[in-house]
């Protein structure tokens, strides 16, 4: 608990209030503000179910480079990305990524199951986990743990090496790794310590460095995918709020500007990716391009929007659903944030979670619970067959889905339980799935619905809730990004929900409209001008005790003085606006004239209105600490009182903090840190 001067809480650009003894101190720019020459952008879409990366040349901003092709794959899904799942060998050392990785650890014997480490869908555990350390740890497909940062770092050391290689084939000339601007994504509902834990396995993988943090920015998924749908063409998104069917959404392709499937648009050199065309017309499908072409200025699609125009990004990805408005500030084109990002965990892995909750109820939970610990890689297996079935619901469909049982799980069962799947499946009270004879589970289509509906409907509510708050009114569009937003189903839903309201839209190829505009958000990091933030952050501090308003139980008597102790000091408060570049200034004095090291407790809660750090809600969620110099004393043998000025940064994706001594006009080293407090 520290006490001082009470300034007021001022808020101020960083251009205005530098220091004139230390102007390149206080001026810092935040990492998103800064100037650093970077001739390369590439961008990770560390994704919950899959992940890839792309690039872009600062010298040609409008070509966006999407990564090779991955080998292996599975029907019906796109592998311009991989799945998220990495191979670890019995020392711990890197095997695998994505299809390789899980492959091999099919073709694993069951007993050689138990030495290996495998992690799929891991980045959920961030999300799931309320304390998150560097010691954290997660489980691997057979139970056995090991810590999530050497994961994360594993991972994301791999996504480095093959962006390094295949730049370094397609540049024609040399560049160093220092040139190399890196953006990561992560969900906007993200608390600061998963995304400080995401910047410190970056760091242990080789991207970026904690003396080099501009090297790295930290992108939110929505935001990503706003600035993406920002530089569209009408021609490149699908309408589905005019009746577009209940089969799924009719895309018009981006590169045949007549939609007729006749012609490749003459801006590029690559054919256009395989979607259905124009309503009518036949199905044309051509090879994949990797090269993705943007508008130099702001898209037609902002033609139809006049200043103070709103609209929803619904980013609906494998674990988590982020929702974010925005409003587009003409004629620059920059981004408003107008409501603090919301969301949570309603992404496709739901469905994922409901299917096994049916095996449960058909086969005993203590079953499937033994199965997965004792043949993982036969479950992965069973979880591979239900997701190709899965993408395939829709609202219109009537014919039942097979889903293929490995031959581990039937045999499996019998020598366990004693009889075969086919005799549970008989005694389940579950009615609509049964026995195939083809060897299969077959589940009626209105089954596979139902799977859906929980979570569709969560998805839906929070939508509608979003729209009904005073600033969000008037919302002109609602975008539907990410892999989950394929879906006909949830499609269909949002459409019938909110079509009478304001125009609902898809990009097309929505599953990369994050990493495109994290690709877009290095680039031009400015481009979100304002955001929200989504907690109230402050410290805990003494004030004078004024009877009638504080309570009797927070009195502390000091030295004949009369202080209020546990008062919750408000740097920024939730759902209040901040600008990029502004800064929260308060001064702080060290208790004791020798003393070198700062360490101040940082709060925060969702409220908006908490006035003492011991109210409910309000958790201590970091440490703010400031290493001073040794001061030399004065002429008389006294050491003066010393002021260091603070700065937090709420306006970018990460907080950030600078620090000054006012009375040698020299930096101090101030760190912010949410996972070892």
């Amino acid at each position: 608990m520290f006490r001082w001067g009470m300034p007021r809480k001022r808020r101020v650009r960083l251009d205005v209030l530098s220091h004139p003894s230390h102007p390149a101190c206080m001026a810092k720019p935040t990492i998103s503000d800064s100037k650093q020459a970077f001739s390369i952008v590439v961008a990770i879409d560390f994704g919950t179910t899959s992940s890839g990366y792309a690039y872009s040349f600062t010298r040609d901003p409008g070509t966006i480079y999407m990564m090779r092709m991955w080998e292996g794959g599975d029907p019906g899904v796109s592998n311009q990305k991989m799945p998220t799942a990495l191979l670890l060998s019995p020392d711990k050392s890197f095997h695998s990524m994505g299809y390789t990785a899980r492959d091999a650890y099919h073709d694993l014997e069951p007993r050689d199951t138990e030495n290996w480490f495998f992690f799929n869908n891991f980045k959920m555990k961030l999300q799931e986990n309320n304390v998150i350390t560097l010691e954290t740890e997660l489980e691997a497909a057979n139970g056995r743990m090991l810590r999530a940062l050497d994961i994360f770092a594993h991972a994301l050391r791999f996504f480095r090496e093959r962006a390094l290689q295949e730049l370094s084939e397609q540049s024609t000339v040399d560049f160093e790794p220092t040139e190399v601007r890196w953006v990561v994504t992560v969900p906007a509902i993200w608390k600061q310590s998963a995304k400080q834990f995401m910047r410190e396995a970056a760091y242990k993988a080789g991207i970026a460095s904690s003396q080099f943090p501009e090297q790295l920015l930290i992108a939110l998924e929505p935001e990503a995918a706003s600035i993406y749908c920002r530089k569209l063409r009408i021609s490149q998104l699908a309408d589905i709020s005019l009746g577009g069917g209940t089969g799924g959404t009719t895309f018009v392709d981006a590169n045949l500007p007549n939609g007729d499937g006749t012609e490749v648009d003459k801006i590029s050199k690559y054919p256009p990716l395989p979607f259905t065309c124009r309503k009518g017309s036949r199905r044309s499908r051509y090879a994949q391009s990797r090269m993705f072409l943007v508008e130099n200025s702001i898209g037609e699609i902002w033609s139809e929007l006049q200043t103070g125009d709103r609209y929803l990004v619904a980013d609906c990805g494998g674990g988590t659903v982020d929702l974010t408005v925005h409003q587009i500030e003409q004629p620059q084109g920059t981004l408003k944030e107008l409501h603090k990002a919301s969301g949570g965990v309603w992404g496709s892995l739901a469905i994922d979670q409901a299917f096994e909750e049916l095996l449960c109820r058909i086969f005993g939970a203590s079953f499937i619970a033994q199965f997965k610990r004792n043949r993982p890689a036969a479950w992965v297996d069973l979880t591979i067959a239900f997701e190709s079935r899965k993408r395939t619901a829709a609202p219109d469909r009537t014919n039942s889905l097979n889903i293929s049982l490995p031959f581990s799980f039937v045999d499996y069962y019998r020598k366990v339980c004693g009889h075969s799947v086919e005799t549970a499946l008989r005694k389940s009270t579950v009615e609509y799935v049964k026995w195939s004879s083809q060897g299969m589970l077959r589940m009626s289509a209105e089954a596979m619905n139902q799977l859906f509906q929980p979570t569709i409907e969560k998805i839906v509510m929070a939508i509608d809730n979003l729209l009904k708050k005073p600033g969000v009114s008037g919302i002109k569009f609602i975008f539907l990004v990410g892999g989950f937003a394929e879906s006909p189903l949830l499609q269909h839903a949002v459409q019938t929900a909110f079509s009478s309201r304001c125009r609902i839209v898809v990009p097309q190829g929505m599953a990369l409209a994050i990493l495109k505009g994290a690709v877009l958000f290095g680039l031009d990091p400015t481009v979100v001008r304002v955001r929200r933030s989504a907690f109230t952050y402050g410290v805990g501090v003494l004030n004078r005790f004024v009877n009638g308003k504080h309570p009797p139980e927070k009195l502390l008597l000091k030295d004949g003085e009369r202080w209020c102790t546990d008062i919750f000091d408000h740097f920024v408060s939730a759902e209040e606006s901040v600008a990029l570049g502004e800064a929260v200034v308060r001064s702080y004095t060290p208790a004791r004239a020798t003393q070198l090291r700062i360490i101040i407790h940082v709060y925060c809660t969702p409220t908006e209105r908490a006035q003492f750090i011991s109210d409910e809600g309000v958790r201590k969620c970091g440490t703010l600490c400031l290493q001073l110099q040794a001061m030399s004393p004065s002429t008389n043998g006294t050491t003066a009182r010393r002021e260091i000025q603070t700065r937090m940064h709420f306006g970018d994706t990460e907080l950030q903090v600078t620090a000054l001594d006012v009375q040698t006009g020299k930096c101090v080293k101030a760190t912010i840190d949410f996972l070892s407090f």
